[in-house]
């Protein structure tokens, strides 16, 4: 038992397990839905919760609950990721945001021309934002698979365009995919704003003001109409971030509590362990800004939790002949799968060339650099979790859906394969893809 539970807690700690565990569940949505078991599947989806009061009611499926509040949190971690790379990472500067910001807008406005060629002129133009972004956790679990053999600034620079896809895809739904607005609840959400911004301006240290707060414009934003995603955006941007504390003022607080704690044990001072305990929480919540406290305490959550139940309750796709056939004979099905295996690695790759052919000519351009950026393009073009979203957000239609949701499987496991083998392949001589080869994350 202790060795099983060993190996669970083990397993927990890749970097492949949150891709692993979409794998699965998008397995079993799969298997679900073609099994007698489709009945209960259907009716578990269909159960029906209720919230709020007066004029500001919602009463929704359990489907549209994992869709609308499980992917606000996922959305909050999102824009965590996003504020952080801003302020402290890799889109600090120009510099160092000059490559991922155009590698990520080109590879998103590709697979979207693409996606209207096909579509134009149909209902299914709606859709056209689909096959625009890429899906992190697969993306993550998959250069986890290589180990080692992948270079770090690999790693930060697909990582970073991920996060600009993020961003992008945000700004699409917010301006996009909205419908009619109840302004009642929008002006509720607009107030939960203004003290959000008046707790960063106060410096609030604690986060379950945020929280409270966040939660009623959660509830809010979803009444008005807006899609609630868009309300863990706003509040992951108001919650605080800091540089962490330096190393020599952490030794300094420790000795400190050291001193205290020997004093609480000596029963002729006034000091008590409780007292000792307050100091050490202080301490922790104050060397640790509120943003990363929040986004290290939403990422298992996030990824082992909310992201396969998305997966599992979205990927649920019915594979007859009839779908099948119709799938491959409809312009939705083919926009999604060009738009993400040939659209987004094209764009990306193209911004790429660009960059280095005009303006930045003195980078070195090998074959094997070349190679691993065609991995990495490839990579780019898996777009599951948030074009499953979408997919939601631009048809009522079960039948579209699953139509586009083929397309979209196809497409990120054919993205998928190719991507880690043109990877593997272009690591084999690791002395040629080093930092010190190459600099467009820097």
């Amino acid at each position: 038992m202790a060795n099983l539970t060993q190996s669970f807690n083990n397993f927990f700690k890749k970097d492949s397990a949150p891709g692993i565990l979409l794998i699965v569940a998008t397995i079993a949505a799969l298997i679900v839905a073609n099994t007698p078991l489709k009945h209960f599947y259907t009716e578990l989806m269909h159960i029906k919760f209720s919230m709020g009061f007066d004029e500001i009611y919602l009463s929704k499926s359990l489907h549209h609950w994992v869709n609308d509040f499980l992917m606000a949190l996922f959305f909050l971690l999102v824009g965590l990721e996003i504020k952080s790379e801003l302020k402290f990472g890799g889109l600090r500067t120009f510099k160092s945001a000059i490559f991922p910001v155009v590698a990520a807008i080109s590879g998103a406005l590709f697979p979207a021309l693409i996606f209207i060629a096909f579509n134009q002129g149909t209902d299914y133009i709606k859709g056209w934002a689909i096959p625009m972004a890429t899906d992190i956790a697969f993306v993550i679990g998959i250069i986890a698979m290589l180990g080692s053999r992948m270079p770090s600034w690999a790693k930060v620079f697909i990582t970073t365009i991920a996060v600009v896809d993020d961003l992008i895809a945000v700004l699409v739904i917010a301006f996009f995919y909205t419908d009619d607005i109840r302004w009642q609840a929008l002006g509720i959400a607009g107030i939960c704003t203004l003290v959000l911004l008046f707790l960063n301006y106060k410096n609030v240290n604690r986060l379950t003001p945020y929280l409270a707060v966040g939660f009623i414009l959660w509830w809010a934003v979803l009444a008005s109409g807006i899609h609630a995603t868009i309300a863990g955006v706003i509040l992951a941007m108001t919650v605080p971030l800091r540089r962490e504390w330096r190393l020599g003022r952490i030794k300094a607080f420790a000795r400190k509590g050291f001193k205290l704690f020997k004093r609480a044990k000596d029963s002729t001072l006034a000091m008590t362990t409780p007292e000792v305990h307050r100091y050490l929480e202080n301490t922790q919540r104050e060397m640790e800004s509120p943003l990363k406290r929040l986004e290290r305490k939403l990422h298992a959550p996030v990824y082992f939790f909310i992201m396969p139940v998305f997966a599992f309750v979205n990927a649920g796709i019915v594979f007859n002949s009839e779908i099948l056939n119709e799938a491959f004979h409809l312009p939705i099905t083919w926009g999604t799968i060009l738009g993400l295996s040939v659209g987004k690695p094209f764009g990306v790759l193209l911004a790429i060339w660009i960059l280095l052919k005009f303006f930045y000519k003195n980078m070195p351009q090998t074959p094997e650099i070349w190679k691993l950026l065609m991995g990495i393009s490839l990579l780019c073009g898996i777009g599951f979790t948030m074009s499953l979203f979408i997919v939601n957000l631009s048809f009522m239609d079960e039948v579209v859906r699953e139509e586009a949701k083929i397309g979209i499987l196809l497409a990120s496991l054919l993205n998928g394969v190719l991507g880690y083998w043109v990877l593997h392949d272009a690591t084999k001589k690791p002395e040629a893809i080093t930092a010190d080869k190459i600099n467009i994350t820097r």
